[in-house]
């Protein structure tokens, strides 16, 4: 989900957390999200992740049980709050193991050194169900350090999974250097929380004439205020007659005001904007321009392209695993690289439609809710049947 957008649309004004079965199904599977609860208020990328795995989960004809809400999360590497929380999660996976309903099996998304899961490999093993996790990350070069307690138990729980979904080709690299004995390592790509493709771009914008580009991010300090600098610089190398439309907001929106004011007009901040008008403008646009500095993988390619729109990024690991086969510049070769695949895509609409529908080929083969439903299930199913 686009930082720039509020995660909340995704599931509408009433998210229910908890998902019912269908009439007659007897299969329930609890979910734990360690990092940040499917019911934080706050929005984030997490919290629409897990909130879109619950639904693609419950899709396949299961029950979906959050069990737990405790927040394991360790942000600055505090041996005090590790320990507390170590003790809170022992308390919080005796409830469990004596108050959770029959379930089977454990579903645990974003395990990772500073928010281990604590609980899932506990409540599993003592009720002899099934445990999987979606994005584990290995870390060792964090067994030592602040976060060495933590970054072992994360590694303690991968271990104990029979089953980890991978989402990028980058994350396999530490997960197969590290599998535990014969556990099944299987990719899940990153989704949309959406049954088929949204109407496609005109790539013109609303008069018959070369649409605004578009870029869609939240608005802080560090990576994406340096994806930001990038686009500054990239833009001060283009000729002609462009435009760029920014959706997003954010505590750094004033340093990319600065960033951008040397453009004038030719640059236009939208703001931080709903699902619904997101896609307007997304189906205006000529291309989608954003580089990725440091993205895992970003869901604003996945939704730019569900729309046909031509993607202008760098090289970057998490986005190959996102973006449709093109011509990316690599990150060394700066801004000046960028601007040149910019320009190149201003001056032929031709090719902008081409590049525009193959993204949504691909988006519509691999990345929507019923691909990841069927890509869940076949995994996990088999795991399922050896219960009792």
């Amino acid at each position: 989900m686009s930082d720039a957008t509020d995660p909340a649309t995704a599931a509408g004004p009433e998210f229910a957390p908890d998902h019912a079965p269908p009439l007659g199904t007897a299969r329930r599977v609890a979910f734990y999200a360690p990092m940040k609860s499917p019911r934080h208020p706050v929005p984030s990328g997490d919290r629409e992740m897990a909130r879109n795995l619950m639904s693609i989960i419950a899709a396949g004809g299961a029950g979906v049980d959050l069990v737990t809400e405790l927040k394991i999360f360790d942000k600055a590497g505090d041996a005090s709050l590790q320990a507390t929380l170590r003790d809170k999660a022992a308390f919080e996976a005796q409830r469990l193991i004596k108050e959770m309903p029959p379930t089977d099996l454990w579903v645990t998304y974003h395990n990772y050194y500073k928010a281990p899961d604590l609980i899932g490999p506990t409540v599993a093993r003592a009720r002899g169900i099934p445990y999987v996790q979606i994005e584990s990350t290995r870390a060792a070069r964090r067994l030592q350090g602040p976060w060495a307690g933590f970054a072992q138990s994360a590694h303690a729980a991968a271990d104990a999974a029979a089953l980890i979904f991978y989402l990028t080709a980058n994350d396999l690299i530490t997960l197969e250097r590290d599998r535990y004995q014969d556990q099944s390592l299987v990719s899940l790509p990153p989704f949309l929380p959406i049954t088929s493709l949204p109407r496609a771009g005109t790539l013109t914008g609303p008069v018959r004439t070369t649409g605004p580009m578009l870029t869609v991010g939240m608005m802080r300090a560090g990576d994406k205020l340096a994806s930001y600098e990038i686009i500054a610089a990239s833009l001060a190398g283009l000729t002609g007659d462009w435009q760029l439309q920014i959706a997003g907001d954010g505590p750094a929106r004033a340093e990319v005001e600065a960033l951008m004011a040397p453009f004038g007009s030719r640059v236009t901040f939208l703001g931080q904007l709903s699902r619904d008008a997101l896609a307007e403008i997304y189906a205006q646009a000529s291309l989608f321009l954003w580089p990725g500095v440091n993205e895992a993988f970003g869901m604003v390619y996945l939704e730019a392209q569900s729309h046909g729109l031509p993607v202008v990024a760098q090289d970057r690991p998490g986005l190959r695993d996102v973006l449709a086969p093109g011509d990316y510049p690599a990150p060394d070769l700066g801004a000046t690289a960028l601007s040149t695949q910019i320009q190149k895509l201003l001056s032929a609409a031709e090719l902008r439609r081409q590049l525009g529908a193959q993204a949504r080929e691909m988006i519509a083969a691999d990345h929507l809710a019923p691909a990841a439903t069927q890509r869940f299930w076949s995994a996990v199913a088999p795991l399922m049947k050896e219960i009792p």
